[in-house]
């Protein structure tokens, strides 16, 4: 019985070593394998809180290990792979067009710029600690979960290592733009606090009329990632929250 009971736990643990080992490939340069690893850890987080409904061993332990190693994989590490992505763009952005004073300015606080990318981090701690305490969130969540923040934001490392070029938009060029970076930072981590209403994924039966929003996302969903393939995670996340105030 207490096997069964831990079951979630140990895959909530796996979630937790998925994000240690992200953040170990990040700070060695590799990127790609930390988004991976950040998807793997996605898979987990949804196995975990499925297995617990099926086998009816919810606990408040579980309840917190599963935000404390959200916090750890889909708060840190997204963070700190927007601060590598902004470091590289501030590298090689150039001010030299500017006027000299304004120019002296911004190479002043660039070096500082990447560390907006913590706000991710932050906001993702304060979306993580509003979900606990918020009994609304059983069946729906206000605000973006952060585990569709943290695979948006890793997927960017994938589009640029391999979409670099998608028919004739350079890939490259938009998402090493620090100012693309820097707004997808803020949107994003406003949109985790946001009081928007967004679907979760859980299925209480398989009929269409009480799923067409889930259903609708993930046939649209499925598409776009055959088709598009990396590309289509962006466009996947904001659907989400299209589809969730459009469709009641």
């Amino acid at each position: 019985m207490s096997i069964k009971k831990n079951i979630p736990n140990i895959i909530t643990c796996g979630n937790l070593f998925c994000g240690c080992i992200a953040i170990v490939a990040a700070f060695k340069g590799n990127l790609v394998w930390s988004s991976y690893l950040v998807g793997i850890a996605a898979v987990l987080d949804f196995l975990d809180g499925f297995l617990a409904r099926l086998l009816k061993v919810h606990s408040e332990i579980g309840k917190q290990l599963d935000s404390l190693a959200d916090m750890v994989t889909f708060g840190l590490v997204p963070g700190i792979v927007m601060y590598l992505l902004l470091t590289k763009a501030t590298a090689t952005c150039s001010f030299s067009e500017m006027d000299n004073s304004i120019c002296c300015l911004v190479n002043g606080i660039q070096c500082y710029m990447p560390f907006i990318a913590f706000l991710i981090t932050i906001f993702s701690a304060i979306r993580l600690a509003k979900f606990n305490t918020d009994s609304r969130q059983a069946d729906l969540f206000i605000g973006l979960p952060t585990p569709a923040n943290a695979i948006l934001i890793c997927s960017l490392p994938l589009i640029t290592f391999f979409q670099p070029q998608i028919g004739s938009i350079n890939t490259l060029l938009i998402i090493d733009n620090i100012w693309v970076l820097l707004s997808i930072t803020i949107v994003m981590s406003f949109l985790m606090v946001a009081k928007i209403p967004l679907f979760a994924l859980k299925f209480k039966s398989f009929d269409w009329s009480s799923n067409k929003k889930r259903y609708s996302f993930l046939i649209i969903s499925l598409l776009s990632l055959l088709l598009f393939h990396f590309f289509a995670i962006p466009f996947i996340i904001f659907l989400y929250i299209i589809l969730s105030l459009i469709i009641k």
